[in-house]
């Protein structure tokens, strides 16, 4: 078990003036979404934003924040990441097999190509270049596929990893990395959008549906999608759910110190995903299960995740970003053009119909995070007259969980350490052979055909 560390009242109130400052940056980021158009037309979410503000205002520049208070923020990251993680596959009924194979088959395969695409790249880069000749960090190559596919919560959850595995500088170039990322997938994928419309390969696409005017909604727009099934005299309906939360994270401190005994370095989240769905498994046959809500247990998660962006762009070491430029930018453009083959070449092989509706979402996957994913596939698709918002959701339970920011995501550093970047490199090439292979051999896999309009 972790050790237990008694905490006085004044490590509680230097906590609660860090999340109160934290909350500031929110709200200003908040403000300035409303404030600036061009913020929203790039979808650059409030706790980005406050992020980058907690950023300047901190010792790297302008030294407004403390040290001692931006050090609570950089660690806040590592727990928060476990309360994102943990009702991930808490109250999710997986489709049948049937269904998932027919809808979701091809997103599947996208999510796994990609993934593995991320990191075998940048290995043999690593390897053949950057550790050879600028003394790199074996673990650079795994930012990208932590970062870019993963987000940014990913990105700051990843530092207990990288840090035992003695790399601490690695949280903080996968977080600049993921903010690249993000901006990138929003403004290529608008652009890809116009190129595939422009050759008539797209006829329901509206560039102005992922824009939102402003970021208050209209009263008849307002819509309340949790529900509580619990009577608050009983016990109120967010700690209900907080609770079923917090246990999944206590069942992955739990696993965590099982699992440290045969290797070192996995970090909490994906355990604390496994907790979860521990505690969905055992309280499905009971009457507890029909009080859980997924909407609220997202809304509990989506807290924790903007406090986790905001807390960890905020306290991005700047230094060691400088210190790292040359392979940073030199792969990060690799990675830019990859997403955009990976379009262009494997979308229409591996969608059969309306391949860049279907598409589309991946690419934002790939280069952001599924918000990203589903805006695009909002302006290519705003009436939804395809299945890509159904295939695209319901590949979430095949591959959330593994790549992109799962259990597969917090080994890849891992197994870079202990069989180096040329093994990993070529193996995950492999596996995209591999995916490659299977898919041919059960039909997914065809060659693209000129591909007139999209039709309903």
């Amino acid at each position: 078990m972790p050790d237990i560390m008694e905490i006085d009242s004044g490590m509680l109130n230097s906590l609660l003036l860090a999340l109160g400052g934290l909350s500031i940056l929110l709200l200003l980021g908040v403000i300035l979404r409303m404030a600036i158009p061009l913020l929203r037309r790039f979808f650059i979410p409030a706790s980005l934003i406050g992020g980058i503000i907690g950023l300047i205002a901190g010792p790297h520049f302008i030294g407004v924040v403390p040290e001692d208070m931006m050090g609570t923020w950089s660690a806040l990251a590592g727990v928060l990441i476990a309360i994102v993680f943990a009702p991930l596959l808490l109250g999710q009924e997986l489709p049948s097999f049937k269904q998932a194979a027919q809808e979701a088959g091809p997103h599947i395969f996208m999510s796994y190509f990609s993934s593995f695409a991320q990191v075998g790249v940048p290995a043999l880069l690593l390897f053949f270049i950057f550790e050879p000749f600028f003394n790199t960090n074996p673990l650079f190559s795994t930012i990208f596929e932590a970062s870019w596919s993963g987000g940014h919560g990913t990105a700051a959850g990843m530092e207990e990893a990288y840090t035992a595995l003695g790399w601490a500088d690695g949280s903080s170039i996968a977080l600049g990395s993921a903010t690249f990322g993000l901006v990138f997938g929003v403004v290529m994928g608008m652009i890809l959008l116009n190129i595939v419309a422009r050759r008539g390969q797209l006829i329901n696409y509206d560039p102005s549906a992922s824009f939102s005017e402003s970021d208050i909604l209209r009263d008849s727009d307002v819509s309340q999608d949790t529900r509580s099934f619990l009577k608050s005299s009983s016990l109120n309906n967010l700690a209900f759910h907080f609770c079923l939360i917090a246990i999944a994270v206590l069942i992955g401190f739990i696993l965590k110190h099982f699992v440290d005994m045969i290797v070192t370095g996995v970090p909490i989240f994906p355990l604390a995903m496994l907790g979860g769905l521990i505690v969905h498994l055992v309280i499905r046959p009971t009457p507890l299960y029909r009080l859980v809500d997924k909407p609220t247990l997202n809304s509990i998660a989506g807290i924790a995740l903007d406090f986790l962006v905001v807390s960890a762009v905020a306290a991005i070491s700047i230094p060691v970003l400088i210190a790292n430029w040359v392979p940073f930018t030199v792969i990060t453009l690799v990675m830019a053009g990859l997403c955009v083959f990976i379009f262009f070449w494997v979308g229409p092989r591996i969608f059969r119909k309306h391949w860049v509706e279907n598409m589309i979402p991946q690419f934002g996957s790939m280069t952001g995070v599924v918000a990203i994913g589903l805006l695009l596939l909002r302006a290519a698709d705003p009436h939804m007259k395809t299945s890509a918002y159904r295939g695209y959701a319901m590949r979430a339970p095949f591959s959330s969980p593994f790549v992109g920011g799962g259990i597969i995501t917090a080994l890849f550093p891992i197994m870079v350490a202990q069989y180096g970047n040329f093994w990993i490199g070529l193996g995950c090439l492999a596996l995209c052979l591999l995916l490659m292979g299977l898919a041919m051999a059960i039909g997914m896999w065809k060659s693209p055909k000129k591909h007139a309009a999209s039709s309903p």
